[in-house]
């Protein structure tokens, strides 16, 4: 069976080829095409210093997966371990 993540991915590849096909199809432009693989990689860098300026280290349990980055959690409340930062 195929994920939620399979799916949206592959809605997202569907909806944006839709888009530039009908670019295509209303401009006659090739141009769209050489530019469109670019653009995640224009805003990713952007985005990815941002959030990692502001968020918190993650802290894990030693024993079970419980992983967050919220700083009220100094235990995990799965067994009661102290968390450790990654």
């Amino acid at each position: 069976m195929v994920g939620s993540r399979a799916l949206t991915a592959l809605a997202g590849l569907l909806v944006s080829l839709a888009v530039s096909v009908g670019i295509y199809l209303q401009t006659g432009s090739l141009l769209l095409f050489l530019f469109v693989p670019f653009v995640p990689f224009l805003f990713s860098s952007s985005l990815r210093r941002e959030d990692d300026d502001d968020r918190p280290p993650t802290r894990a349990c030693p024993e079970c997966e419980f992983r967050t980055r919220e700083s009220e959690f100094e235990y995990c409340p799965r067994d009661g371990r102290r968390l450790r930062e990654e």
